[in-house]
C-alpha cells in the first residue's frame, strides 16, 4: 500500500506539473501575504505602545497605512484564490477529458465488467475531488511552510525565546496532522466505491422498476436504497470524523503555544521573568509578539482545513489511474485496407471461462452491399458474432476486420429511445447534425412518416420516456431511421422482428427490403423465414457452433 501510495502522489505531482503557472501565482500571492501581515501588526504594536505611553498617534496615517495594506492582502488574497481555483479546473479538465477519451478507446469490450453507473461516477465525482487537491491544498503546503517561516523570523528578531517556543510546537502540528490522517486515503477511497455501488444500486432499480412494480417489489427496492443511502452517509460522516480530528488536534497544540507565548510575554513585562531577553521586552516587542503568534499558525490551520482535500485526492486517483492505464482489447479492426463495407472474419471464435466455448471458430467474409442471414437455433452464437462485428466483444482466438473508418450502425431486438420527439431520436443516429430534410428522408425509408404524420405534431411529437408512446414496431421503425440516417458502411441487425407480431412486422419487413436494396452491407440474425429471404447469403450455426456458408 506504501509504494502505492507514493506511486499515486507522484501521479498527482505529474498533474500539477502541467498548471505550474497558476500553482506559482498562487503560492507568490499567498507568501507576500506574510510580510504584509508582519507590516500590519507592526503597526497596531506601534499605536498601542503609543497610546499606553500617553503620546499622540495621526489616525488618519494611521487608517491610511492600515488601509493600503489590508487592501493588497485582500487583493493577494483573491488573486490566490483565483489562480487555485483556475489550477483546479485545469486539472479537472485534462484528466476527464483523457477519461472519457480512454473509455472511448476502451471500448465496449474493454468496459464489459464495470457498471455503466461506477463508469459515470468515476468521470464525475472522482474526477471532480481532484479539484480540492490542486486549487487549495498544494499551493496552501508551500504557503504554511514560507509564511510561518517569514513571521518565525520577525519573532526571533525581537525575542529569540519566544521564537523558541513558537518553533518548538511547530513540528508537532504537521506531526499529529499526519498520524490523524494516516489512512484517510483508504477511507476516501472505499466512499468512492460505495458511492459507485449505490449508484449502480439505484440505476438499476430505476430501470427495473416496472417490473419490480409488478411483482410487488417496488417497497422492498425502495428500502433496500435506503439501507445503502444510510451506510453511505455513515462512511461519510467517518471520513468526516478524520477531517474534524485532525483540525482539533491542530487548534489544541496551536492554543496550548499561544498561551504559553503569551504567559511569557505578560511574566516579562511584569519583570517577573529575568531570563535571556525576557528583560527587554517592551509593549510594542510585546504586542507584536502577542500580535503574530497567532497568524504564525493560521496557514497551518488553514492546511488543516484542506487537508481532507488532499485525502479525497489521494483516494480517488487509484480507480481513476486503473481506467487511464487499462489497455485496449482487440476486438475489431476497422481497416483502410479493405473496402468500406467489406467484413472478413478468419476464425473467430469466443471461449467462457465458465460456459466454455460460445461460438466459433468461424471464418467468412461479406462483400459491400451484400445482406448476410446468420440462421440457427438458440444458443449457437449468432448474437456473440454480430457483437464481435460491431466490436462489442473481443474475440478469444481469430481476428475481425471490416473495411473503411466509418463504425458500424447496431440495431437489436429493443431499440433505445429517449424521452424526446420521433426527430430528436432519429438524429441520434447522425455523426454530425441532421438537417430536418435528412430526418425526413430517413423517417420516409423507415416507414415511420406512416405513422408520424397522422399525429399532431408529426416527427416533432413527443414520445415520452424509452418510448412509451410508440407499439414496439413503431419503436423498431425509429431506430431503423437512425441507420438510414447514419453514414455507417457496415449494418449488423440482431433479431430486428422477434418480438413484433404478423402486423407490426410488415412495415419493418419493408424497410429491412429498402436498407437491403441501399448498398449497404448488411449482416442479420433471425429467426424469421421472411428476413432469411432479403439476405443475398446464409450462415448456418447449428447447435455445434459450426459455420457454413
Amino acid at each position: 500500500m506504501a509504494d502505492a501510495s507514493g506511486s499515486e502522489r507522484s501521479w498527482l505531482r505529474d498533474q500539477g506539473s502541467k498548471v505550474a503557472r497558476y500553482h506559482g501565482v498562487a503560492v507568490a500571492a499567498g507568501t507576500v501575504q506574510g510580510p504584509l501581515l508582519v507590516v500590519q501588526a507592526s503597526v497596531v504594536a506601534w499605536v498601542v505602545d503609543r497610546l499606553i505611553a500617553g503620546q499622540s498617534v495621526s489616525l488618519v496615517a494611521l487608517a491610511a497605512v492600515l488601509a493600503t495594506v489590508i487592501a493588497a492582502r485582500a487583493s493577494l488574497q483573491a488573486t490566490a484564490q483565483w489562480a487555485g481555483a483556475n489550477a483546479g479546473q485545469a486539472v479537472v479538465e485534462d484528466v476527464r477529458e483523457r477519461l472519457l477519451a480512454r473509455m472511448a478507446a476502451i471500448g465496449p469490450p474493454g468496459l464489459a465488467g464495470e457498471h455503466s453507473a461506477a463508469l459515470a461516477s468515476r468521470a464525475v465525482e472522482q474526477v471532480d475531488a481532484l479539484e480540492g487537491y490542486y486549487a487549495r491544498f498544494r499551493p496552501q503546503l508551500v504557503i504554511a511552510t514560507a509564511v510561518p517561516a517569514i513571521i518565525l523570523a520577525a519573532v526571533f528578531w525581537l525575542d529569540w525565546l519566544a521564537g523558541a517556543l513558537l518553533l518548538a510546537a511547530a513540528p508537532l502540528i504537521p506531526l499529529f496532522m499526519a498520524l490523524v490522517g494516516m489512512g484517510a486515503e483508504q477511507i476516501n477511497r472505499r466512499q468512492f466505491e460505495a458511492l459507485g455501488r449505490l449508484a449502480g444500486h439505484f440505476l438499476d432499480r430505476v430501470r427495473l422498476l416496472p417490473t419490480l412494480q409488478l411483482f410487488g417489489y417496488a417497497q422492498r427496492s425502495i428500502d433496500e436504497v435506503a439501507s445503502a443511502a444510510d451506510g453511505y452517509r455513515r462512511r461519510s460522516m467517518r471520513t468526516l470524523r478524520v477531517a474534524f480530528l485532525s483540525s482539533a488536534v491542530l487548534e489544541f497544540f496551536a492554543s496550548v503555544a499561544i498561551a504559553t507565548v503569551a504567559i511569557y510575554i505578560g511574566f516579562a513585562l511584569l519583570g517577573y521573568i529575568a531570563f535571556g531577553p525576557a528583560p527587554s521586552v517592551t509593549v510594542f516587542s510585546g504586542v507584536l509578539i502577542l500580535l503574530l503568534a497567532p497568524e504564525f499558525f493560521q496557514p497551518l490551520r488553514t492546511l488543516s482545513q484542506h487537508y481532507h482535500d488532499r485525502a479525497s485526492a489521494l483516494g480517488a486517483v487509484g480507480p481513476i489511474r486503473e481506467l487511464l492505464d487499462q489497455p485496449t482489447l482487440d476486438a475489431r479492426v476497422m481497416t483502410p485496407e479493405l473496402t468500406p463495407g467489406h467484413i472478413e472474419a478468419n476464425e473467430v471464435g469466443v471461449e467462457d471461462t465458465e460456459r466454455g466455448r460460445l461460438v466459433g471458430p468461424v471464418s467468412f467474409q461479406v462483400q459491400p452491399g451484400e445482406c448476410l442471414v446468420l440462421w440457427g437455433p438458440s444458443g449457437t452464437g449468432k448474437t456473440t458474432l454480430l457483437r464481435l462485428v460491431a466490436g462489442l466483444q473481443a474475440p478469444t482466438t481469430g481476428r475481425v476486420r471490416v473495411g473503411g473508418d466509418g463504425g458500424v450502425a447496431w440495431l437489436g431486438q429493443r431499440p433505445f429511445l429517449v424521452a424526446g420527439s420521433i426527430a430528436d431520436n432519429i438524429r441520434l443516429g447522425s455523426p454530425v447534425d441532421a438537417d430536418d430534410r435528412a430526418i425526413r428522408a430517413a423517417a420516409e425509408s423507415a416507414g415511420v412518416t406512416a405513422f408520424s404524420d397522422a399525429m399532431a405534431d408529426g416527427l416533432d411529437s413527443d414520445i415520452g420516456e424509452r418510448g412509451q408512446s410508440l407499439s414496439g414496431g413503431q419503436a423498431q421503425r425509429v431506430a431503423l431511421a437512425r441507420v438510414f440516417l447514419s453514414q455507417a458502411a457496415v449494418v449488423v441487425m440482431d433479431e430486428p422482428t422477434a418480438s413484433l407480431d404478423g402486423p407490426s412486422a410488415e412495415p419493418v419487413l419493408a424497410a429491412l427490403s429498402r436498407l437491403a436494396a441501399s448498398g449497404r452491407t448488411l449482416l442479420v440474425a433471425t429467426h424469421h423465414q421472411a428476413v432469411r429471404a432479403i439476405g443475398s447469403g446464409v450462415i448456418e450455426l447449428d447447435a455445434t457452433l459450426e459455420a457454413e456458408g
